[in-house]
C-alpha cells in the first residue's frame, strides 16, 4: 500500500480488542513517526504508554478532573493508551504553537503508521487533558501539556470504523490574491 492510500483509507476506531502492539512494536512506529517536519529539531515533544492498571490510575485522575465518584471507564476501552505530550523548549526562532504542532504531528503520524499495520486507533481529546489531576497522574512538568491520547487495539472482525465524508479539496486549496491596483 502506498502513502497515498494508507492516508485516503484511514478511520478512526472507537471500539477495539483487547489486543495491542508490543513494546517493541510500538518503539518502532514512534521512531519513524518521530521524522516529522520540526523546525530546529527540538523535539518537542513525548509520549507515555499506558497499559493494564495504568489506564485505571488515568480513570481516577479522570474521574476526581470531572468531579465524579466513580472512575472513568473512558480509559478501559482500549489495552493501549499513548498520552502525546508537547513538552515545550525555549527557542527564541521555534514559536510555542509550532512546537505543538509538532507533538500533533507526531501523534497524527503514529496514528497513520498504526492503523497501517492493522491497528484500530481512536484519539481522544478533551477537557481532562489540562486538568491538574490528569497532568500529575501522567507526571507532566510546566513546560508540559497533554494533547490526547491515541487509544490503540485490534480492528474487531466485520466491524467497519466510522465513516468520514470526503473531502474536497477544491473549496479549500485557493490561491493568493491577486493586488489590486491602486488608482
Amino acid at each position: 500500500m502506498s502513502v497515498l492510500d494508507a492516508v485516503r483509507t484511514r478511520q478512526s476506531w472507537s471500539k477495539v480488542t483487547g489486543d495491542a502492539p508490543s513494546r517493541e512494536e510500538l518503539l518502532t512506529f514512534v521512531a519513524a513517526a518521530g521524522r516529522v517536519a520540526d523546525h530546529s529539531s527540538l523535539r518537542p515533544w513525548r509520549l507515555i504508554e499506558l497499559r493494564g492498571a495504568d489506564r485505571e490510575v488515568l480513570a481516577a485522575a479522570i474521574a476526581k478532573a470531572e468531579g465524579d465518584k466513580s472512575p472513568s471507564s473512558k480509559p478501559l476501552r482500549a489495552p493501549l493508551l499513548i498520552a502525546v505530550v508537547a513538552s515545550y523548549r525555549k527557542s527564541s526562532k521555534v514559536p510555542r504553537w509550532e512546537q505543538e504542532a509538532v507533538a500533533s504531528g507526531v501523534a497524527h503520524m503514529l496514528s497513520l503508521l498504526l492503523d497501517d499495520a492493522g491497528w484500530g486507533v481512536f484519539w481522544r481529546t478533551g477537557h481532562s487533558t489540562r486538568s491538574k489531576a490528569v497532568a500529575k497522574a501522567h507526571g507532566l512538568s510546566k513546560d508540559e501539556e497533554l494533547l490526547g491520547w491515541l487509544y490503540v487495539g485490534g480492528k474487531p472482525a466485520g466491524k467497519k470504523a466510522g465513516r468520514r465524508k470526503p473531502v474536497d479539496a477544491r473549496r479549500l486549496v485557493s490561491r493568493m490574491p491577486k493586488k489590486s491596483k491602486k488608482k
